[in-house]
């Protein structure tokens, strides 16, 4: 039976799986990921700490699934993506922490880029707007500010990578250094419809080309595993990046097809197939595909999206617990004219407006704490449904259903809100894994295990459904929310220079 090995490094955790031909886990291992904040707006991680984790959970997971790595057919690695990780080519030392995608350490610098009036150029090339979260200012911090590696990178000492980059590198004992057109297609760097790094956009960020990977297929044999990584050697056949990874975990491979991943943040991928939409409100990237052509997706990020229910809990304390809070906010019914903006580190897209900040609105002597839970709660699928408009807007597009993966798909009034003001089904995947399910579909179709979605029905697989309440009073009562929600965030903008 051949077995297929997912590592999937998330943001706050390390994690492996073995899935086997139908895509069932046989076995799991994961581990917290400590993240460090040395100043406000800062997020790092050890990059040696990732490497350690998720190598053990691999491991440990291959050593649970009562199978040997003998019998893995493949390996997929899937992946936090824009966080920034530059080492030593002959030490494989890193140089200073991994800058996660979260950090905003380089908002100045982006600002002053953006008022030079090349983002329109930038984002011509790369789909992206100039702007901290994604990985080539980062990069640029680390050449500026540790001592000599600015001097080391124009000599070609130095490497960067994403994490998937640094895992390759330390999984093929330093023989590969490359990544994956998902992963690419996030740095600031890649031009898009090429498919290649862009010279006038290294210039611009200050990078030497040196530093950069080369760029390989999302799904397609990259190398195996050196000695010792694991008993036997492992063929490496996917790369992907998380979200990318997720959109083909929920079996999104056509024109139209749209996912939301729950998690932190949320994070809404719709595909555009072969056509890449040029777009000012979102960011356009490179879609996991099981073809060889390039294929095409628009991207949209919320900042707060599970981050919501857990400051109910963790800074208003309204609760003890998700669930909690969640029975809270269902204990009225409805926000009785509250409506609460989390743009508590901004906003995403589609205002992608970092100078927005967290409001509450409409409160009067009648409002309670289940009042503001049910607003906040209300905020999550409000978000979603501002950008999904505009991905229709912009691909043209018919949206007739919304898969879902994530933590927050058990929330029962989050998930039957987004249906009701989108007005479509929502299906929560059957496996909440999608990411790492994704990444070993990708391996597995490299290796021949699969050669079609169709032949891993787990991709299609359904889990809870929500239908639109369609009556006259939950339109009228959706359309009244709607316009409130659309009030509360005009006045939340710009906030921070008001």
């Amino acid at each position: 039976m051949p077995l297929i090995l997912a590592l999937d490094q998330g943001t706050t955790s390390s994690r492996a799986i073995v899935f086997d031909e139908r895509g069932q886990k046989l076995a799991q291992a994961q581990v917290a990921l400590p993240q460090h904040f040395p100043s406000a707006g800062w997020v790092e991680q050890d990059p040696r700490v990732m490497w350690e984790n998720q190598l053990a959970c691999a491991r440990q997971a291959i050593a649970e699934s009562g199978f040997t790595a003998a019998d893995i057919a493949a390996l997929g690695i899937t992946n936090q993506r824009e966080t920034a990780i530059v080492w030593d080519r002959a030490t494989g030392e890193p140089l200073y922490n991994a800058i996660v995608w979260q950090d905003r350490r380089t908002t100045e610098v982006c600002d002053a880029l953006n008022r030079t009036g090349v983002s329109a150029e930038v984002r011509a090339k790369t789909g992206l707007p100039i702007d901290p979260y994604f990985s080539a200012t980062k990069i640029a911090w680390i050449l500026d500010n540790v001592d000599g590696a600015r001097v080391r990178a124009e000599a070609g000492q130095l490497a960067f990578g994403t994490v998937d980059a640094w895992f390759l590198w330390q999984l093929t004992g330093g023989a590969v250094h490359a990544t994956d057109v998902t992963n690419a297609s996030r740095t600031l760097l890649f031009d898009i419809e090429r498919g290649a790094w862009d010279e006038e956009l290294c210039e611009l960020f200050g990078i030497p080309a040196s530093m950069l990977p080369d760029v390989v297929s999302s799904s397609g044999l990259t190398a195996g595993t050196a000695p010792g990584v694991f008993d036997a050697q492992i063929p490496i056949a996917a790369i992907v990046g998380d979200q990318q990874a997720a959109l083909a975990g929920n079996g999104c491979f056509s024109a139209g097809d749209a996912k939301a991943t729950f998690g932190t943040g949320i994070f809404a991928l719709m595909h555009t197939g072969a056509t890449r939409v040029h777009t000012d409100t979102l960011a356009a990237t490179i879609a996991a595909s099981d073809v060889g052509a390039p294929e095409y997706a628009l991207e949209g990020s919320i900042f707060m999206g599970g981050a919501v229910v857990q400051w109910i809990v963790e800074g208003l304390k309204l609760a003890h617990t998700p669930a909690g809070a969640q029975a809270l906010a269902e204990s009225v019914a409805d926000s009785h004219g509250v409506v609460f903006v989390p743009a508590l580190t901004g906003l995403g897209a589609p205002a992608w407006d970092p100078l927005a900040r967290g409001a509450i609105f409409g409160l009067t002597r009648g409002a309670t704490d289940a009042h503001v839970a049910r607003a906040a709660m209300e905020a999550i699928p409000l978000q979603l449904a501002d950008l999904m408009e505009a991905m229709v807007a912009e691909s043209g597009h018919t949206l007739h259903s919304l898969r879902a993966d994530g933590g927050v798909t058990v929330n029962r009034l989050v998930m039957q809100t987004l249906a009701n003001v989108l007005g479509i089904r929502v299906e929560c995947a059957e496996m909440a894994e999608a990411t790492a399910l994704g990444a070993a579909y990708l391996a597995g179709r490299a290796v021949g295990v699969w050669s079609a979605p169709e032949d891993l029905p787990m991709l299609h697989g359904v889990g809870a459904i929500y239908e639109p309440a369609l009556d006259a009073d939950s339109v009228a009562a959706v359309a009244g929310l709607r316009l409130r929600w659309a009030e509360a965030v005009k006045r939340s903008l710009k906030w921070e220079r008001g």
